[in-house]
């Protein structure tokens, strides 16, 4: 059995966080011992690390829910895995193209920045109005 410190350890996640995802359901809840700390079996690492490593590659938590619930079907095909996997490349694609938009745009300003002085700032000057932008770079989201 482990800890929630040691858990969290383990899997390089912060204690608050396995809290969270205790919290929305991600990780069942902990038992506890008798000076009511959280314990985990071993199992429970396994788990965290597959979240950990499913958010690092920028998978929405409702997605890795869903590929715990199919995880649950083992015999089943797997196209809804591959479907949600094709979700996050697609997403992560549009944020690489509007990632490349946005440094297009930011070496743009600062090519024709004369580097004078701020009153004549090209960079302040786009900032201050996006008319004078060459590329769409408007975020849905921040980045």
């Amino acid at each position: 059995m482990l800890t929630i410190g040691k858990l969290g350890q383990a899997a390089g996640v912060k204690v608050p966080t396995i809290r969270y995802y205790e919290q929305i359901g991600l990780m069942p809840e902990a038992g506890r011992s008798s000076g009511n700390q959280r314990l985990y079996p071993a199992a429970m690492l396994d788990r965290l690390s597959f979240i950990r490593h499913a958010r690092e590659l920028g998978f929405p938590l409702e997605a890795i829910r869903d590929l715990f619930s199919l995880s649950d079907q083992p015999d089943q095909p797997c196209a809804a895995v591959d479907d949600i996997a094709r979700t996050q490349l697609a997403a992560t694609r549009a944020r690489i193209a509007r990632l490349k938009a946005l440094e297009m745009e930011l070496e743009r300003m600062l090519e024709q920045c004369s580097c004078g002085t701020v009153e004549n700032c090209r960079v302040i000057e786009v900032l201050s109005d996006h008319a004078h932008c060459a590329h769409e770079h408007h975020f849905g989201e921040a980045i």
